[in-house]
């Protein structure tokens, strides 16, 4: 038996890692909280709420696979939230992957969900490891809602929305540049398609009179994770913050990069979006409220002669994908993923438990269904 606490939370200092950590405490789960700077684990762990009844280690690695490897040996669990994923997830797929342990990050950049696919899915399938990139508010309760849309048959079609009120953490923020350099998908007839950058909607939002506006968001999880899917052949994503104002700024944003930054060399690039994002944001933002930090998940679901639409309505992201990743390494050391390899929180724990999850933490309301025939 290892002396190794079951579960690795590696970036726990960040905003998303210390909620991790704290959803973790909540279901009682052992783990160890991981950085580049003890003193700052340390001092972030002192303040995590009932930190006197938690089970924890605190410690520092080298972010290089050999010293991943030996870290996550004895564990079963990693919740990845050091980002951006594209630049340095690798090493610690291939880490999990040697050491044994399951492997879950929040990441919101496409191009790293389809490198984990097509790059080490089936090689975690083979070891009935589970590989679950982008369990977080954003992809994983949107998820949710179109899953239960999928529960009437004879749809195919996906149009999902996802609104949240707040702004974006620091490491967001810079998934947010890091994706501008990708390209962006959505699912048609059963094959990608690439989105423009320029792409933007006006978007209908359910239970305001307010047009929202909204992106492709880096074409977002959701058509990987459906590309496989026998029931869907069209999906795609429009997602944002409630602020208008907010997303115009994101808007000429991309304007500005598809004009003055795109043309130089990637090596430019990444040094000119990096500059943006952290006059943006490079401050840990406050703890989320849940009068002012609402969430919306709306997925209209359409067929030949069949029409569904769920809304889910909460609150929290940040803390929503903070108990998702808990519950979900909760289930990983209790019993095997309900789907070995690459696959979606929904399709390893399943849509409805993960709901059930949420709810009872209060962080979102009872889906509204509304089906037409």
């Amino acid at each position: 038996m290892s002396d190794k606490k079951p579960v690795i939370v590696y970036g726990a200092s960040g905003y998303t890692g210390r909620l991790i950590c704290e959803y973790l405490r909540e279901l009682n789960v052992p783990f160890t909280a991981v950085g580049r700077n003890e003193k700052l684990v340390k001092d972030v762990m002192d303040k995590l709420p009932g930190t006197e009844t938690a089970r924890f280690d605190v410690t520092t690695v080298k972010h290089d696979k050999a010293s991943l490897v030996k870290l996550f040996k004895g564990a079963s669990v990693v919740c990845n939230t050091v980002g951006p994923f594209i630049s340095y997830g690798g090493d610690v797929v291939e880490a999990c992957l040697e050491a044994g342990c399951h492997y879950l990050d929040t990441t919101g950049e496409q191009d790293w969900v389809l490198e984990c696919k097509e790059k080490w899915g089936a090689d975690f399938a083979r070891k009935g490891l589970l590989l679950s990139p982008g369990v977080a508010h954003m992809y994983t309760t949107g998820e949710i809602a179109a899953q239960i849309a999928l529960e009437t048959p004879g749809l195919d079609t996906l149009d999902i929305l996802t609104l949240w009120g707040g702004f974006p953490t620091t490491a967001s923020t810079q998934t947010i540049f890091t994706i501008l350099k990708a390209k962006w998908y959505y699912l048609e007839q059963n094959e990608y398609k690439e989105w423009p950058t320029s792409t933007k909607f006006d978007v209908v939002v359910p239970g305001q009179h307010e047009m929202g506006l909204a992106l492709p968001w880096g074409g977002t999880s959701h058509p990987i994770w459906f590309k496989d899917d026998p029931r869907v052949a069209n999906v795609k994503v429009a997602a944002g913050v409630f602020a208008r104002p907010v997303m115009e700024g994101v808007i000429a944003t991309v304007k500005m990069y598809e004009d003055n930054i795109k043309p130089l060399p990637m090596d430019k690039q990444i040094e000119e979006l990096q500059k943006i994002a952290s006059s943006i944001q490079s401050n840990m933002p406050p703890r989320e409220n849940p009068r002012i930090n609402r969430s919306i998940d709306s997925v209209h679901a359409s067929g030949p002669l069949t029409r569904v639409h769920v809304v889910i309505h909460g609150n929290s992201n940040y803390k929503q994908t903070g108990l998702l990743q808990a519950y979900a390494a909760y289930s990983l050391i209790q019993q095997p993923p309900k789907r070995a390899g690459f696959a979606s929180a929904g399709q390893a724990f399943g849509h409805r438990e993960l709901l059930g999850v949420l709810q009872s933490f209060g962080f979102v309301g009872e889906p509204i269904v509304t089906v037409n025939r």
